[in-house]
């Protein structure tokens, strides 16, 4: 597979008002900082903020400077945003990370065209430029992937918003690095936040008052601040102790036996409470937002009020064996660990590269496969379903395929409703795409998928590739070919890649943009094509089949093109041989099992085309007649030596020529039949099932191969 070598640039934008240093770092900063020390991306990723303090986390860090911090009249947003913008222009950057500011990567994107990822550390609903549910859908379909910090952040952005849009989020949670011996425990009780009611301070108050009355040989300690300070705790063994640094908790926290989460708000996640039962503190929590999906031990209290605190608090003061058991279980079963979640993040950003998505590192795709099953024609084509053929190789060699059939469901769904059957199917296509979400977009003969669906495609998977083939003639001589080219282009400008029967080459004057091209020759497969005839004894001596198009089971009278003209000429030069000719002379096409009945019984096969002879066009009844043993002709102008040779495929000038090889062959039973061997063996080598979907899929995802 293709994977990007070059050095990937990330940009990091944290809130202006983020303080991304050791002395002022909240739970964002902290994020950023744990998870980019570890990452294998670090060397490459700045990290964009304003503070005006200078002891920074990293040292990647790039501080914007803002003048209108202070101002009344002037937004900082807007400054920060500008000035943000001014420096991407200089730096390409491959991705750029917005975190907890929609309406920052809102306003960048508008001016940088890059890949994005936004991570939200709060409730959604909460924030400018979330709130609404078109604002939401915006960002799914503008961003590489949304990063939440908890399920519970999570399900608040798919409030009213299809759940199926979720596979272009995931949740990744804050996260600490495991120590491997606990520390020893002293008496102490924790409260780490802001010293407000919405955090429960107020409770904790009332009840740690209570506590240290009761309890003289306890202490309990407050962390943190408030600038609308209302709540204060008088009492000699408690101390407050203000904002401290991030380390400075984390030794508090080794020290600490019990610490408090007591929140009234909705938590996003609560960081506080991982990093304390990962330091070994029996943690009492409220059941708000993701607090519960901190860790899996804990005392959880519903009814969070100021009496139920006090009683949790002093259960564990009296019942020491449990409040242990409870330290150790939360300290040895840490659930979210920084060098495991950055492993989770290192591989999204390598996702949101091109074809750089996981499926391809891994070799294994998902492929939406759209053609025309014939459901409706009750599978009578099976046997030259290039489609199924397709599907056949994809998942040979290894990938995952769902199959649509746009033609069939158009046909069975028909009713009376007022809502046109194209656009229920346009409903139905994208609503598969959302619950597979393929990496991989592949179609043949469809004029049934609206441009205007692709695009909606594209947006739900930004790295999705999108290949079209086609396997009719487009060759300027043939009135049919107008039409088949007509069908292509549709979505020629659109498609990544489009793939043909007939040499690139040969449209340079019909269509523009033909860089995007390429020929592909019709695959055999051995579940299919699976008769030796050069091991039976055939009774008849040439086997010739054609139709008036697929979907007639019978001959359209009043038509005649070239072909017939040809026949009929070629039966006058050799009457004595026994001819076995479907589609010509009246005698109507054969389909299915028919067509295999009388297939083995030809020792050789006449594969003409439909229009002049075109570099490498054949229809795909050459599949049919190599693939089963039979010798097969063909004119020597498709230019077929440049694949295979003479003992290996009989090549005629004219017809003349061909009549020749047909009676000479015809009798010479050992010769004919190892050359049929040959042809089936070197078919079968160069273009089975398997390498002719390698070949899709390499051309798909960017390598420059040849098809043999």
């Amino acid at each position: 597979m293709n994977i990007t070598k070059k050095k990937v640039k990330i940009a990091t934008i944290l809130p202006y008002k983020e303080n991304y240093t050791f002395g002022k770092a909240s739970a964002a900063s902290l994020w950023v900082a744990e998870f980019f020390l570890n990452s294998k991306f670090k060397r490459n990723n700045d990290i964009y903020g304003f503070t005006i303090y200078k002891d920074y986390l990293t040292k990647n860090y790039n501080n914007i400077i803002l003048k209108n911090i202070k101002s009344k009249f002037k937004s900082s947003t807007k400054e920060y945003v500008q000035k943000l913008i001014k420096k991407f222009k200089k730096i390409n950057y491959d991705i750029i990370e917005v975190h907890n500011r929609p309406l920052i990567l809102e306003e960048v994107s508008k001016k940088i065209k890059t890949r994005y990822i936004m991570y939200f550390h709060n409730d959604p609903l909460s924030m400018n430029g979330s709130k609404t549910i078109a604002q939401r859908l915006n960002i799914i379909s503008s961003v590489e992937k949304i990063i939440f910090v908890s399920e519970w952040t999570q399900k608040r952005f798919f409030i009213d918003i299809d759940d199926k849009l979720k596979t272009k989020t995931e949740v990744v949670y804050p996260s600490v690095n495991p120590k491997k011996k606990i520390s020893k425990k002293k008496n102490y009780i924790t409260f780490i936040g802001k010293l407000n009611e919405s955090k429960g301070y107020d409770l904790y108050a009332k009840s740690i008052t209570k506590i240290l009355d009761e309890f003289k040989t306890w202490k309990a300690f407050s962390l943190g601040d408030e600038e609308r300070r209302k709540i204060f705790i008088k009492h000699k063994n408690h101390f407050e102790l203000g904002f401290l640094k991030h380390s400075r908790v984390l030794e508090l926290l080794d020290k600490t036996s019990i610490s408090v989460v007591p929140s009234k708000w909705e938590e996003p996640f609560g960081r506080t409470a991982l990093e304390a039962s990962s330091r070994g503190c029996a943690t009492i929590i409220s059941n708000k937002g993701g607090l519960p999906e901190t860790t899996n031990h804990s005392l959880l209290v519903k009814n969070l009020n100021e009496v139920n605190l006090y009683k949790q608090i002093k259960y564990l003061i009296k019942n020491t064996n449990f409040r242990k058991k409870l330290q150790n279980k939360s300290f040895k079963n840490v659930q979210h660990i920084i060098s495991e979640n950055t492993k989770i993040i290192d591989r999204i950003r390598q996702e949101s590269l091109p074809l750089n998505n996981i499926n391809f590192i891994k070799k294994k795709l998902k492929i939406l496969n759209i053609y025309n099953q014939g459901q409706k024609l009750n599978h009578r084509l099976y046997n030259i379903s290039l489609g199924k053929k397709f599907s056949n190789g994809f998942i040979r060699n290894g990938h995952d395929v769902i199959e649509i059939s746009d033609r069939d469901y158009i046909k069975n769904n028909r009713s009376l409703s007022f809502v046109p059957i194209k656009n229920s199917f346009q409903k139905y296509l994208i609503e598969t795409f959302k619950n597979y979400n393929p990496d991989m977009l592949f179609f043949g003969h469809s004029k049934n998928i609206d441009l205007e669906t692709i695009d909606t495609l594209r947006s739900l998977n930004r790295n999705l590739i999108v290949s079209q083939w086609n396997e009719d003639p487009i060759m300027p001589s043939l009135d049919y070919s107008k039409n088949n080219l007509e069908n292509i282009k549709k979505y020629s400008s659109l498609v990544d890649h489009t793939f043909i029967t007939t040499h690139p080459s040969e449209i340079k004057k019909q269509i523009k943009n033909k860089d995007n091209f390429h020929f592909f020759f019709v695959p055999v497969d051995e579940n299919i094509e699976f008769f030796d005839v050069y091991k039976l004894r055939p009774q008849k001596d040439l086997f010739y089949a054609m139709s008036h198009g697929v979907n007639r089971a019978i001959l359209k009278e009043g038509t005649e093109d070239e072909r017939i003209i040809f026949l009929n000429n070629l039966v006058k030069k050799i009457p004595d041989i026994k001819y076995d000719f479907y589609g010509f002379a009246n005698k109507q096409p054969i389909w299915g099992n028919n067509f295999f009945r009388s297939l083995i019984n030809s020792k050789m096969g006449l594969n003409l085309s439909r229009g002049k002879p075109t570099k490498y066009y054949s229809s795909n009844r050459i599949a049919s007649l190599m693939g089963n043993g039979l010798l097969t002709f063909i004119d020597e102008k498709v230019q077929m030596d440049h694949f295979f040779n003479k003992n290996e495929m009989i090549f005629y000038k004219n017809i003349n020529d061909l009549s020749d090889k047909i009676k000479f062959y015809a009798k010479e039973d050992k010769l004919r039949k190892k050359i049929a061997m040959n042809g089936k063996k070197k078919y079968f080598k160069l273009f089975n099932e398997k390498k002719i979907t390698d070949y899709f899929i390499k051309i798909s995802t960017g390598n420059n191969i040849n098809l043999y």
